[in-house]
């Protein structure tokens, strides 16, 4: 094998590679998405867990907290391990009580970006909006 044949093989594995790479990172933003949603569904949960057994709403000042450790042990129905209160991107769900258009409380994530607004893996997932997709 010559010089040139080396490197026209080594420039076709990087383009394979590279396409490979930018193919994964999609679907594994996609991923943490799905895997968002569903633990907005499990959070939700303990929420009103939390509502019925204490006859309230997890105050704003402690958020979910309420949920966890220091306000709560592993033995009441609403309880939460710290580590379940952090989105896939590594940053904590927030609690907003009350939440927008009349419902008690909404529970969301800002996405991949961490910041408001966005699309895509970017776009922010909200217990409310999950709620209404559910509802149609």
């Amino acid at each position: 094998m010559t010089l040139v044949e080396v490197l026209a093989v080594v420039v076709i594995l990087g383009l394979v590679a590279s396409t490979l790479a930018v193919g994964f990172s999609g679907a594994l933003g996609r991923g943490k998405h799905e895997l968002a949603k569903t633990q907005i569904a499990v959070i939700v949960g303990k929420v009103e867990s939390y509502r019925i057994e204490r006859d309230a709403w997890p105050s704003d000042d402690l958020g979910l907290e309420a949920l966890s450790d220091g306000h709560a042990s592993p033995s009441d129905s609403y309880y939460l391990s710290q580590d379940k209160l952090f989105d896939p991107w590594g940053r904590p769900y927030v609690l907003i009580v009350p939440g927008p258009d009349g419902h008690p409380y909404e529970v969301l994530t800002f996405g991949a970006d961490g910041a408001p607004g966005g699309d895509g893996p970017n776009a922010d997932l909200s217990s409310v909006n999950l709620h209404k997709a559910r509802s149609r």
